[in-house]
């Protein structure tokens, strides 16, 4: 066995101890090597062939039954992970500086797979039928790990419990909304001891009044995306005071605001600000260049519904990003960071989001986060799991050896697929073999003597 798969044995050791059964580590390495082998397809029937090809129908239950039905711990599992990742990351990348809070939508041409119904999706950036997670993440400029996965179910869900009852929706799972359920991943990462202090989330989440002051009351800095019609109060200016007291019935408490004196639009702000109060700021190095645009940044205070308050919420940043080829500004952030914050790092921790961009990237083209073909609850979150167990193991792998490309970091060659191996509602094979069927043939009778070692560890399934 080589150093590689002995990482790998070593990282099934221990995930084993959260597992809470013997007989689901064999099931478990299988599920994560069909995963990381090379593969189009990352649900249950193409691994099990990919990593079993002389017992493809053994294999496929035995994985199946562990993603869709063994109840082992998705949290306990990913704390595993969560601490195995860290640990690596403290030598070489350095603490996580943020908690990233984002969804993922995964696109769905049926109604029966859980909480699959008409919502936006992010992937195809429309309306449409779909799934969407909410996920949370740790991250620094070096690396990012999610660490909490949450799937999101709709009103109309919530209060079907016909539907509940076939996808085994858990009876203590509410309707919750993004932000809530953003809040309660926050919550488990402030309990388990992990959490950084600054948190960072698009307009989705941003634009949630109660969300940006619950993370307050938890002692976390922010940096959240807002849309263009958050109103605010430009630096020198604040709501009326409460009205004088007339002398009779109660003393008036709540602040005010009129027709003349009242708060301003993110984006009516932006458009009054000075040139001089533009800069160009560079964040980051891209893949062909560096990433720079033009931002301001102004103190403010936040103007949602402050009539029914009788005190001055506190002030904090409103960053803005135009860049000086569009007609208006492009992008806005709210942030708690302190007073004495410059410009420079207001923009790099807000942009730091962009590592659960890359994340979602890796986990769905790499590791088949979107190739879960079941319709259950515990499968779906059984599934991102070890999706994200997975891609545990490859950071680790590129924190040990930064100047290789680690993707697929067990084999250096696709495993041939059985002959005649055909996924259950696949087309009919054509009568006739085409020459890539018989490459593919070909191959398998010549496969190396080293493929045949590592798939004959893969294979303890058992």
């Amino acid at each position: 066995m080589d150093a590689r798969m002995q990482r790998f044995e070593d990282y099934v050791t221990m995930i084993a101890g959260h597992l809470g059964h013997a007989d689901r580590v064999g099931p478990f390495r299988g599920y994560c090597a069909g995963l990381m082998l090379p593969g189009e397809r990352k649900s249950v029937e193409p691994m099990a062939a990919r990593v079993a090809p002389t017992e493809v129908r053994s294999a496929h239950q035995r994985l199946h039954h562990f993603v869709a039905d063994a109840p082992w711990s998705d949290v306990a599992v990913l704390g595993a992970v969560r601490e195995h990742v860290l640990e690596a990351a403290a030598k070489c990348a350095g603490a996580p500086e943020a908690l990233i809070i984002d969804d993922t939508g995964f696109p769905k041409q049926g109604k029966h797979s859980v909480g699959v119904t008409r919502q936006y999706c992010g992937q195809l950036g429309k309306q449409d039928n779909c799934q969407v997670a909410v996920s949370l993440s740790l991250a620094n400029e070096q690396f990012s790990v999610p660490i909490g996965y949450r799937l999101y179910l709709p009103k109309d869900w919530s209060a079907d419990l016909r539907r509940r009852e076939k996808a085994k929706v858990p009876e203590g799972i509410e309707f919750a909304t993004k932000p809530e359920i953003a809040m309660a991943l926050i919550d488990e990462a402030i309990a388990a001891g992990v959490a950084p202090k600054i948190a960072v989330a698009d307009a989705g989440y941003g634009v949630d009044t109660a969300f940006r002051h619950q993370l307050t009351e938890r002692g976390l800095q922010y940096a959240v995306g807002v849309t263009s019609v958050v109103s605010v109060w430009p630096e020198g200016t604040a709501p009326l005071p409460p009205a004088p007291w007339s002398g009779q019935g109660r003393k008036p408490k709540l602040l005010r605001r009129d027709a003349q004196h009242k708060p301003v639009s993110v984006k009516a702000l932006a458009m009054a600000l000075k040139p001089r109060q533009w800069k160009n700021i560079t964040w980051r190095e891209g893949t062909n260049l560096d990433l720079s645009s033009r931002f301001a940044a102004v103190r403010v205070r936040c103007a949602h519904q402050d009539y029914w308050r009788s005190e001055l919420r506190g002030q904090e940043w409103l960053l803005i990003e135009w860049p000086k080829s569009d007609a208006e500004p492009l992008k806005y952030f709210l942030s708690t960071l302190p007073a004495d914050t410059s410009m420079h790092e207001l923009v790099r921790v807000a942009k730091l989001r962009w590592r659960i961009e890359r994340d979602y990237q890796e986990l769905k083209q790499e590791f088949g986060l979107d190739h879960f073909e079941g319709r259950s609850w515990r499968g779906f979150h059984h599934h991102a799991t070890l999706s994200i167990a997975a891609y545990g193991f490859l950071l680790v792998e590129r924190f040990a050896y930064p100047k290789k490309t680690v993707q697929h970091p067990l084999l250096g060659e696709i495993p041939a697929l059985p002959t005649g191996f055909r996924p259950r509602g696949s087309p009919a094979a054509p009568a006739t073999r085409s020459r890539l069927d018989r490459d593919a043939a070909s191959r398998t009778g010549r496969r190396t003597d080293r493929t045949a070692r590592v798939l004959s560890v893969l294979r303890k399934t058992g």
